[in-house]
């Protein structure tokens, strides 16, 4: 009676329904976690030694280290505990709770790829590296599931698992082995990356529906410690196994085909390289946030070391810093990869009389997208 009423629901429940269902939970969960106070600290670090701004976090202990990759990134040398604490108008305030003024920050992206197209349109905007690299190697690849126990077991063991740590380290978000079972037998599926018929990878990947359109979402990539130790090999490799997902979701009739998830740092090597392959910022996924006060003076300084993503609503905005001293040239370096498709709006924190000269590049760099960016100039020390 009960395996009835509970298939009868499912039904009554749309998918796009049963993701916003999930999205609830998910978020509730995070609630719920930041309402254990009696987990939260005080502390101070700076991004670098020399840095004039200090960080004060506010939140779970266990979530500090999430709040250094935001801000820092993996390669930064953060210090704790500096002895000499900064001007007070040179703090930056994080914090698991929002409050008046603060940016949202969310933890995660993913990106994006709209469908309804050939994959020669898509690949187009490709580099002329990466598209020789397509053409040469594919034929030498091909996908096939992994049915058995025997082989979804040994992938997550062998493959996902020592790529996720080899890749990220203490940050590595590992699936338990049962999820990795329960999406390979029933909401998704573990593809095997074959090179002739020695497997190499694999790819762990569901479907999601949202809003009415359905998503092809790469949730792992996994490899052997003979490819992932082998930075030319797994370059190629890697590029394959993308683009060998990317034609599934074309073949199988999806509106979107999502990359997966990366760290929220538009300076994130991981969502650049998502980017080069068409990949449009979207909040898919991600149900966490941290709340950032920008200091009160060098705001712009601030944000050129360390640009932002925010949320506004369900709209993505990028914060980015113009100081005084780097010229156009320099500006227009630094942001070079920052032309992030799926953003609502951009904001230039810039002094009173400069920007524009940069504004007007920003606004050309972004003008072949079909839904440019607004963009806002706003006047800070």
């Amino acid at each position: 009676m009960k395996d009835n009423l509970a298939a009868v629901i499912r039904k009554l429940i749309s998918p796009s329904m049963r993701y916003e269902i999930r999205q609830a939970s998910s978020w509730l969960r995070d609630i719920l976690g930041r309402a254990c106070v009696w987990r939260w600290e005080i502390a101070r670090f700076r991004l670098q030694k020399d840095s004039p701004y200090e960080i004060l976090y506010i939140g779970r202990k266990q979530q500090r280290e999430m709040a250094k990759l935001l801000i820092g990134g993996k390669n930064t040398s953060v210090t704790d505990g500096e002895p000499k604490p900064a001007e007070s108008n040179h703090v930056v305030v994080v914090s698991e709770v929002r409050t008046p003024g603060t940016l949202s920050i969310p933890l995660y992206l993913s990106a994006v790829v709209p469908l309804g197209r050939s994959i020669e349109d898509i690949t187009a905007k490709y580099d002329g590296e990466l598209r020789r690299n397509i053409r040469k190697n594919r034929p030498l690849y091909h996908m096939r599931p992994a049915l058995l126990d025997e082989e979804i077991a040994q992938a997550d063991r062998e493959m996902l698992r020592p790529y996720a740590q080899a890749r990220q380290g203490i940050h590595a978000a590992q699936f338990p082995t049962e999820e990795v079972f329960r999406i390979a037998r029933t909401v998704g599926r573990l593809d095997l990356i074959m090179r002739d018929d020695e497997v190499i990878g694999c790819h762990l990947g569901c479907a999601v529906t949202r809003g009415g359109k359905r998503y092809w979402s790469t949730l792992r990539f996994g490899y052997t410690e003979a490819v992932f130790s082998d930075a030319k090999r797994l370059g190629e490799v890697n590029a394959i196994t993308t683009f060998m997902a990317l034609e599934s979701a074309i073949n199988e009739g999806f509106d979107y085909y999502d990359i997966g998830l990366c760290v929220a740092r538009p300076d994130d090597g991981l969502l650049k390289w998502k980017r080069r392959r068409g990949g449009d910022v979207d909040s898919l996924g991600n149900h966490a946030y941290m709340f950032l006060r920008l200091p009160k003076t060098g705001v712009a300084r601030f944000l050129w070391d360390t640009p932002l993503f925010a949320a506004e609503g369900k709209e993505l905005t990028l914060h980015l810093g113009l100081p005084d001293g780097p010229s156009d040239e320099e500006a227009a370096s630094r942001y070079h990869e920052m032309v992030f498709g799926g953003l609502h709006k951009i904001y230039l924190y810039c002094a009173q009389n400069s920007g524009e000269q940069f504004l007007e590049t920003l606004r050309s760099r972004y003008a072949n997208l079909q839904t440019p960016p607004v963009m806002e100039r706003i006047p800070s020390s």
